[in-house]
């Protein structure tokens, strides 16, 4: 009986059934952007500990951060959970932290829940910060609310960080 996989290579064995997976579009790169860039959830798991000198990462929609990241985190919204922590800058149109930030904080929209330990400055339209929350820092309420709107274009980072083009 003959390899379903040497038979047509778009098929894989899945035990007793077959899968077919769909092969690569012509002309793509698994460096380019994605096209797909819904209006979904990434998550930086607990077990995650990201550290880098000039990284940024940047979400099209919303990041929540469970782990740990030693560098610039950009997105539409932004979740420190209780678990996780950013040393460096957090950009968004709106931030929430239940865990801890150390650096920069620039938003239109920022909560800190009880669970917070926050040493940033802050720059925001809107703050809210529970009872119970640890916050050191300076804060600013923006006259501008052009200058909070985060930038999600990659390729605007290329360069300053070595990044792939």
């Amino acid at each position: 009986m003959a390899n379903p996989q040497q038979a047509n290579p778009g098929m894989m064995s899945m035990g007793m059934g077959l899968r077919t997976t769909p092969p690569p579009a012509p002309g793509s790169s698994p460096f380019a952007p994605s096209a797909n860039q819904g209006a979904g959830l990434s998550v930086i798991g607990t077990d995650l500990t990201i550290l880098g000198q000039n990284i940024a990462i940047i979400s099209q929609n919303r990041l929540q951060i469970d782990g740990d990241v030693r560098g610039d985190v950009v997105g539409k919204q932004v979740t420190i959970s209780s678990e996780g922590s950013v040393i460096g800058t957090v950009s968004a149109e709106k931030i929430e932290v239940h865990g801890g930030i150390k650096g920069a904080i620039r938003a239109a929209v920022v909560i800190v829940h009880p669970t917070a330990q926050v040493d940033a400055d802050i720059l925001h339209q809107s703050l809210s910060v529970a009872e119970g929350a640890l916050l050191e820092g300076r804060l600013k309420k923006s006259k501008d609310p052009a200058e909070l709107v985060p930038n999600l274009d990659p390729t605007s980072y290329a360069g300053k960080n070595g990044a792939i083009a």
